[in-house]
Parts: structure tokens; sequence; C-alpha cells
């Protein structure tokens, strides 16, 4: 058995400690990067082992969860540091992350999927589900502060923050009920589905899923914390390039979900594109409604000023973007090269409007 995934996640973590108790210059910076990378791949192989062992959906929202929680973390931590100019951080990393995943990382297994398999399909009685629950907290979270009028500007006040968080809380709650236990049979892949890889191999052993677990943690600590650690330097660039403030959410959106958008396009191009859509839309739904509640948490204990409402531009292609999945919601839960071309232009387009807004 290779030793890479054990040595990788505690190197990482090492080097977390080395940047945060010497020098950053330049070497430390490069070996930080790399160590990040490194972390991201042996986070996907440990998703991918506890995933094996829980079998469907469990081990998608194993990874979800672990993503999640570091996520809300990052963003905790970098709010407390910045005060009044990160105001608007965790809507910036909330949208990103939804216009990543909906878009990006849909469209992308949705498109590599095609080229490889022609065609493939997945379960639309919890997809679409999933959709609703994620556009309904999408819309209280992000939408509706730009238009509430009980507080100045795009914020909500405390008493509606704290009826959003209580209400994205109960939304990914009864999902997870929903998902796990009342219709567990509606993630499974369907039965026409046959995986490209190994499908009767033989699961891990309770214990080698405990130390996968745990290694997993590991590098996911590795690669928020590197990534934090790496998001002074990502801070200049963004404004040595005259880029928007935007941008830092965006970055820190892409970085803390590559380990599930890759565990994502690996299951697609293996045939599993319902583990694939398992994976991308509850992480939607984990980012929102398990984030939001501790961040406003925070924000409302601390007097820290939190910025939720979107501008007109974003909305317009948060509409777009639920537009697409509802129409590819309705092919009956077959999909195609052109729909991933489509969600992937919408990508594109996001990501170039938040560095030329």
């Amino acid at each position: 058995m290779s030793h890479w995934p054990i040595i990788v996640p505690l190197f990482g973590l090492g080097l977390l400690a080395a940047a945060l108790t010497l020098p950053f210059g330049m070497l430390l910076g490069i070996a930080s990067g790399v160590a990040l990378i490194g972390a991201i791949v042996a986070a996907v192989h440990h998703a991918e082992v506890v995933a094996h062992r829980v079998e469907e959906p469990f081990g998608t929202l194993v990874l979800a969860l672990a993503v999640t929680a570091i996520e809300s973390s990052l963003i905790v931590s970098v709010m407390l540091a910045g005060g009044e100019n990160k105001a608007a951080l965790a809507r910036d990393t909330m949208y990103a992350t939804v216009m990543i995943i909906a878009n990006g990382v849909v469209g992308a297994c949705i498109l590599l999927g095609a080229l490889r398999h022609r065609e493939q399909s997945f379960r639309i009685e919890g997809a679409g589900p999933a959709l609703a629950a994620l556009a309904t907290l999408v819309t209280l979270v992000l939408v509706l502060p730009a238009f509430t009028v009980s507080a100045q500007g795009p914020r909500y006040t405390p008493m509606q923050l704290a009826f959003v968080a209580i209400a994205s809380l109960v939304m990914w709650s009864v999902f997870v009920f929903f998902q796990t236990i009342r219709h567990r049979d509606y993630f499974l892949p369907s039965r026409g589905a046959v995986a490209d890889e190994s499908l009767h191999a033989e699961p891990p052993t309770a214990g080698q899923a405990w130390a996968s677990f745990a290694l997993l943690l590991v590098a996911l600590i590795a690669v928020v914390g590197l990534a934090k650690v790496l998001s002074p330097t990502i801070e200049a660039a963004v404004r040595s390039a005259g880029a928007p403030p935007a941008v830092v959410g965006v970055a820190i959106a892409l970085l803390t979900l590559m380990p599930e958008s890759l565990a994502a396009i690996r299951s697609a191009l293996a045939n599993r594109l319902q583990t694939s859509m398992n994976l991308a839309l509850g992480s939607a739904l984990a980012s929102i409604g398990l984030t939001i509640p501790v961040v406003v948490a925070v924000c409302l204990v601390l007097g820290i000023p939190l910025i939720l409402g979107l501008d007109p531009k974003d909305i317009a292609l948060l509409t777009l973007t639920f537009l697409v999945c509802t129409i590819g919601i309705g092919s009956g839960g077959r999909t195609s090269l052109m729909l991933g071309v489509v969600q992937l232009v919408i990508f594109a387009a996001f990501l170039f409007l938040a560095v030329v807004p």
C-alpha cells in the first residue's frame, strides 16, 4: 500500500505550523503552495476511502460536512481580523461557492462525463428537491437583503439575521434527513449506470475507514490553514492587479472547494454522475445552511458588521444559473454535452465579471 496519503497530510500540517511560527518568505510561500495542492489530493483520496466504506449518500455527506465546517472557520477568522473591511466576505464567499458548484463543478462533470460516456443519468427525485432547497436558501440569504428596507443598505437587521440563520439550519437539517433516511434511494445510482472502476472491490475495514477519516480532517485543516496563510499574498496580488475585493472571496471558495470538486469530477469520469450530483448539491446546501448560522452567531455576539445582499449583476447571473439548472433537471435525469458547455459558459462569465465588474 502506498504511504503518500499518510505522509502528505502530516507534511502539510507540519508546514502550516512552520508558516505560522517562522518568517513567511518566498521559499516558505512556494513550499506552502505545493503542500496545499498535495493536501487537496490527499483529502480526495481519503474521502473516497470513507465513502466506499459507508456507501452513498453518507460518503458524500462526510466530505461536504468536513469542508463546510472548516470553511466556516476560515471565513470567521478572516472577518475577525479584518473587521469592517471584511463585512462582505461571507456574502462573496457563499455566492462564489454556489456559482462554482452549480456552474463550474456540475458543468465540468457533465461535459467530461459526456465526452467519455456520451450520456449519463442521475435521479431527478433527489436532485429536484435539493435544487429547490438551494434556490430557497440562496434567495433568503443573498437576494432578499438587497430589497429589505428595515436596515440601511444590503443588510439584515439582527432580528432578520436570526430568522435567516434558523431557517437555513432547519432547511439543511431537513434535507439531510430526506437524503439519508426518508428517501435515501433517491440519491443512489440508477440501475442502468455501470461504473468503469471496480464497483465490486472490497470495501476498506472499519479501522482503515476511521484512519482515513482522521487523515481527511488533517488534510482539510492543512488545506484551509495553508489557504489562510497564503491569503495575504492573494489579497496583495488582487490589489496589485486592480481587481475588486470580491475576488478574495472567489479565491477562498476555489481553494476550499478543490477537494470536493476533484472528487466530483473523478466520479463523473468513472460514470458515477449520481455521486457527483450528491457532492455538488450537498456541498452547496451545506455551505449556506451551516455557514450562515455560524457566521451570523459570531457577528451578532461580537457586533461584527455583515453585508449579505448581492448586486443586481450578481442576482441576474444567479437567476440564470437556477434557470439553466431547472432546465437540466427537467431533461428527465439525462445529461448531454450541450448542457455542460452552457453551464461552463455561465461559470466563465461569473469569473470574468468578478474581475471586470
